[in-house]
């Protein structure tokens, strides 16, 4: 129980995009040499970036602080300098030339732990502001006006399928979130 009081968050700069490899070869070479009980995560903060390309939504985590990977350790004896060795590591941040990493404070390590949960928790969470059923009124597009009744809700398009009466003749449109409001 001792050891794990010893444990403090440190940052490990890396070649910049290089942080999930460096991740994994820090997680093979405690293993290898097994050292877990010095090292109990190595952490790549990211965020999740929904870019539009050619008409469709790629979602891709990106890393939040770039050239930096965290892990939470017990440096003693060789730990340092294994970390170190490994390929792509720069060294740990904060240290001076020769002298000891510096851990991170507390309310560093439980910001950046809190964004990380904070990013997962956005991109999941996003509530739906309409419900099937529902009359509503297109803002935006060419049937700007129209008044309609939500017949299906797709979460992940964020979209609509919505039943518009035009020329006495119901028809269905695929409308985003943003091109409709409550009536």
């Amino acid at each position: 129980m001792t050891e794990n009081n010893l444990k403090k968050w440190y940052v490990v700069r890396a070649v910049s995009g290089q942080e999930n490899k460096v991740k994994a070869y820090i997680d093979t070479e405690i293993a290898r040499l097994g050292m877990e009980d010095y090292v109990s995560q190595v952490l790549v903060p990211t965020e999740k970036v929904v870019t539009v390309k050619e008409g469709k939504k790629i979602a891709k985590d990106k890393v939040y602080f770039p050239g930096y990977v965290m892990i939470e350790a017990n440096l003693v004896g060789e730990i340092p300098h294994i970390i170190k060795s490994i390929t792509s590591v720069i060294g740990f941040l904060g240290e001076t030339k020769g002298g000891e990493p510096v851990p991170l404070r507390m309310a560093e390590v439980n910001r950046m732990l809190g964004k990380v949960d904070e990013l997962t928790v956005n991109t999941d969470t996003r509530s739906i502001p309409f419900n099937v059923g529902e009359t509503i009124k297109v803002i935006d597009g060419p049937f700007n006006g129209f008044n309609g009744t939500v017949e299906k809700i797709n979460e992940e398009k964020r979209k609509l399928e919505v039943m518009v009466k035009i020329f006495g003749r119901k028809t269905p449109l695929e409308l985003s979130f943003m091109q409709v409001e409550k009536v």
